[in-house]
């Protein structure tokens, strides 16, 4: 099996880049695609469909049908090579087939033998993931079952613009929120200026002049105008601020969910701890799931069979002003300076696991990339042979 020449698309870190934008919570996607895995059983005579999304690692189920299944190592899925197509992957017999016949489920007890999938291509045309139906009786779909499975793909790829659309428009909600009070306070001062103003002129109408009243339509006249050009400001401010209903217990709980399975596989320690203070407290989401499962997945990859991977999540508020630090540490290979340098600059190659799993050489490029786009800073402390820690600090304010 070591000698398969796995699929890696031509445009893998555009097709990577895209998925991250979709900003996926994989653990909790599996009502949206429900029905349409169902149907796309039905549609094959299929008793097994599923929605898969494939970042640099991992195979996420997202949706599944007629088997359990979250997750596995991009490696060990057949969805791979559907994902390097331009249209759709069959394989008659998984049995026969030297890429997919020592695969776990080719063999007791799922015995799986047929396998279809579809590129969920993306309107920018990238594939991010498959639809695909599997099934225990070898066989090959008709060219009129092939062509309904492909609409739903297109379907699926609908509904996830859909879902990244209508968050986005709940971002937009949340900001207009904050304009709103933002613009009554910044308001209030100067229009309390007029009315203030116009009090006195009505105070002293006996014994204002016509210099005096002229003076005071002038201060009315400055005031009105600032007020105007302030709103114009508000109005205009392109403002990145966000809220949702994340906090450190929900994200504590979606690392656990999403990666303690993998620790699991290598026998790996993994434990995340939270800071006292604030773990309850709302805070955007943007971006953080990939920015801590790309370093989780890292720290996995690096470390040997019963090492230890600790993850150390801490909001400080101080004034309002939140600010997010992410800790994930391992006790691996560790990293030269010469690679901590790389890393930093973006240009880290890819390195294979310490049981040879495959690197895409993307993760933790991104990871940089994302924690500069958010003004966030990144430490890492490491020495060859004794492991590595990532320091993530990003300002949520």
């Amino acid at each position: 099996m070591k000698d398969i020449v796995r699929p890696i698309p031509i445009n893998e870190a555009e097709r990577v880049k895209e998925l991250s934008d979709f900003d996926p919570d994989y653990t909790d996607l599996q009502s949206n695609f429900e029905n349409l895995t169902a149907l796309a059983a039905k549609i094959s005579g299929s008793n097994i469909s599923l929605v898969n999304l494939i970042d640099s690692f991992t195979q996420w189920s997202v949706s599944n049908y007629g088997l359990e299944l979250d997750q596995m190592p991009r490696e060990e899925s057949i969805c791979q090579y559907t994902v390097a197509q331009d249209d759709h992957f069959e394989i008659v017999d998984l049995s026969l087939d030297d890429r997919s016949k020592d695969f776990f489920y080719v063999k007791n007890p799922l015995n799986l033998r047929h396998y279809f999938g579809v590129p969920l291509k993306t309107p920018s045309g990238y594939n991010i993931g498959a639809l695909c139906v599997l099934d225990e009786t070898a066989k090959t779909l008709s060219p009129d079952k092939i062509e309904l499975l492909k609409l739903l793909a297109n379907e699926v790829v609908d509904k996830l613009t859909n879902l990244k659309i209508l968050q986005n428009l709940k971002t937009d909600l949340d900001e207009a929120k904050k304009s709103q009070r933002k613009a009554a306070h910044d308001i209030r001062g100067p229009l309390s200026g007029v009315t203030g103003i116009i009090d006195i002129i009505r105070k002293k109408e006996d014994q204002n002049n016509i210099a005096d009243v002229l003076d005071y339509i002038k201060m009315i006249d400055n005031s009105t105008k600032g007020v105007l050009s302030l709103t114009e400001e508000i109005l205009n401010e392109q403002k990145v601020l966000k809220s949702d209903d994340f906090n450190l217990l929900i994200f504590k709980s979606k690392l656990e969910q999403l990666y303690a399975p993998q620790a699991k596989a290598k026998n790996i320690f993994f434990k995340i701890t939270l800071g006292a203070l604030h773990q309850q407290t709302n805070f955007s989401k943007n971006k953080l799931m990939q920015i801590a499962g790309n370093l989780v997945s890292n720290a996995i990859k690096f470390s040997s069979d019963y090492g230890t991977v600790t993850v150390k999540l801490d909001l400080s508020v101080i004034d309002k002003e939140k600010t997010l630090k992410i800790d994930v540490s391992d006790n691996g290979n560790g990293l030269s300076e010469e690679a901590v340098g790389k890393i930093l600059a973006g240009k880290l190659e890819s390195s294979e696991g310490t049981t040879g799993e495959k690197g895409y050489g993307l993760g933790l490029p991104m990871v940089t990339d994302f924690v500069k786009s958010l003004n966030g800073t990144i430490e890492i402390t490491s020495e060859s042979g004794w492991g590595t820690n990532f320091e993530i600090t990003i300002p949520l304010s």
